[in-house]
């Protein structure tokens, strides 16, 4: 190591106590309101108040085909969103990395340039580090021989160490930034809050494959797993038994400690994927590495795992053993077996030029709802599925994009989208964006094709087990069982002519507001028109009248300014409808 810190003695207590007040009082400077206070600032700093506000933008982000002064003005938005998020912290760093997954929500102007969020801050002092180092781990610092105090790598939620344990391991240690829970916490509650505010304001159609809340819960839960390292740990150690032997060319790093805020894990000196040199290996060297990764990540997709951060800069190639050692695993996930095995089989069917049996399989993905039209979502499944058939990775219809192009679609024909779909998306287009960068010679779609065996394999290892066999015979057995008693009441019911059928008509929140809002209006709207009516008349009396001292032309005045009064708030509130519905 060129700069080290060699570990003799422990920290005094007087250090260690004062690094830990000056952690709890940076801990409490963070506070909802003060939070609240920041976020609003730096978004007007950024100038993005308007945005909230001009309907018009809304409406270009459902443009398929966009104007160049359309497009820029949303690479401006973009541009602008990006710096708001970077100088707001860990918490919108993360969730700008997820909304580059969601272009169904966003369009691509804007995800292109959330793309370019930095995940490297400035590094904290090692003070801290030794005070987490030494209250986590159960040596403390003496776990190590050596410790090198200057990080090999600065995110803005933890920070990478290279050090030597007594033991004689080269490992790399990995260290949360000490306040960096609280602040995400903090920040999901005042995200949290201003979600349900916006979910309230998007039209019924929009709101009923949407859900906000539900995205960032999503959010949320994968965030708080980078947030325990002991997480990650079990991560890896799964996906190492996952592994196992079977591959030649792939292997996870072994960890040695972990705990909530450290994990000690073993250091790989190599490049990454993209910056290897050329004649590191042979030609068919690169096509085993290739179909060794791919093959692991489909059977890990299969299991319903993935590693959403799988592309080429967290995917090291090591210098000693020549092997690929996907690192950072931070940012995983499950999802449904049978939403992964649905997508498979349409990736099976696209290729072999089967558009129709492809769109029912997506059907199988995504979740119409009442406002879907099917034939319409069929119809342009179909025809997206034809422009993958025999496409390449140089193509701009890759298979990286493909599920990603699903989703987007399922969002315009307004169905709901599974939990962890766009993450998985995510995933999969990462692994051909490694395959295209590792061997570009050779088609994605082979390689997959590769993988049939593996991917049949599974679906009917999950469809005729042991458990899914019990399953099925003990609710035939309960069907068979009980059906001569269900048909004897059914008959009983008609023979006495007792046979009654109750039906209950159930209307959505959202529905019910709309109604009332509707009957609020009718009924603004008759009180408007007696007031002017009973002013009309009121003038038209030629007898002079007084009420409480007030003259004819007084109460007449009063009544034809209250009338004017309501009927403008009456205009204002419909004009206000309609510029938010608009926004979608």
């Amino acid at each position: 190591m060129e700069v080290a810190e060699k570990v003799k003695h422990k920290p005094a207590k007087t250090d260690l106590k004062r690094i830990k007040q000056k952690i709890d009082r940076e801990s409490a400077e963070i506070t909802i309101s003060k939070r609240e206070r920041q976020i609003v600032g730096v978004i007007a700093k950024h100038g993005l108040g308007y945005v909230f506000k001009d309907s018009s933008l809304f409406r270009i982000f459902r443009h398929q085909i966009r104007t160049p002064e359309e497009s820029e003005k949303l690479q401006k938005i973009g541009r602008r969103l990006r710096m708001a998020f970077e100088e707001l912290g860990p918490t919108f760093i993360k969730l700008g990395q997820v909304l580059v997954t969601r272009n169904d929500l966003l369009p691509e102007e804007i995800t292109l340039e959330l793309e370019k969020l930095l995940d490297r801050v400035p590094p904290i002092d090692f003070d801290y580090i030794k005070y987490t180092l030494e209250t986590e781990l159960p040596d403390g610092l003496a776990t190590f021989e050596v410790i090198n105090p200057i990080p090999i790598g600065s995110a803005s939620l933890a920070q990478v160490y290279r050090g030597r344990l007594k033991t004689g391991q080269e490992v790399a240690v990995k260290v949360l930034r000490p306040t960096v829970e609280k602040l995400f916490q903090t920040d999901i509650k005042v995200i949290k809050k201003w979600a349900r505010r916006l979910q309230k304001r998007l039209p019924v159609e929009v709101a009923a494959s949407v859900d906000l809340n539900e995205l960032l819960n999503d959010y949320y839960g994968s965030s708080m797993n980078e947030l325990n390292l002991e997480r990650e740990a079990h991560t890896m150690n799964e996906h190492r038994q996952m592994a196992g032997d079977r591959f030649d060319w792939l292997r996870v790093t072994d960890v040695y400690h972990a705990t909530k805020s450290v994990m000690v894990m073993e250091f790989i000196d190599g490049w990454s994927i993209k910056d290897f040199p050329v004649d590191f290996y042979s030609f068919e060297e690169r096509l085993l590495i290739m179909l060794d990764l791919a093959h692991y990540y489909i059977e890990s997709f299969m299991n319903g795992n993935y590693h959403a951060d799988a592309h080429g800069s967290n995917i090291l190639i090591c210098k000693k053993t020549r092997k690929a050692v996907p690192i950072d695993w931070g940012m995983v996930g499950k999802m449904d077996t049978m939403h992964t095995q649905a997508i498979f089989r349409f990736l099976m069917h696209t290729r072999l030029n089967q558009a129709e049996d492809a769109a029912e399989c997506a059907l199988d993905v995504v979740i119409p709802t009442i406002y879907t039209d099917t034939v319409k979502l069929r119809d342009q499944f179909r025809a997206m599925f034809l422009n993958y058939v025999n496409s390449t990775q140089a193509d701009k219809y890759n298979w990286g994009r493909l599920v990603l192009e699903l989703i987007n679609i399922g969002m315009v024909n307004h169905c709901k989208i599974p939990n962890g779909l766009a993450l998985w998306a995510k995933a999969f287009s990462a692994t051909e964006g490694t395959a295209r960068w590792i061997c570009p010679e050779v088609s994605y779609h082979h390689v997959v094709e590769s993988a049939d065996t593996a991917v049949m394999k599974g679906v009917i290892g999950r469809r005729f087990n042991y458990r899914a066999n019990a399953s099925w015979i003990t609710e035939s057995v309960k069907l068979f069982g009980t059906m001569p008693r269900r048909i004897n009441k059914i008959l009983e019911h008609l023979y006495y002519n007792d046979f009654r059928m109750n039906v209950q008509m159930r209307v959505d929140a959202r529905t019910a507001n709309l109604a009332n809002q509707i009957l609020n209006r009718l009924a603004l709207t008759l009180i408007v028109s007696s007031i002017i009516i009973a002013t009309g008349l009121i003038m038209s009396n030629s007898a002079e009248i007084s009420y409480l001292g007030l003259t004819k032309q007084m109460i007449a005045s009063t009544g034809l300014a209250l009338g004017a009064v309501l009927g403008i708030f009456l205009i204002w509130r419909i004009w206000r409808t309609r510029k938010t519905r608009s926004f979608f």
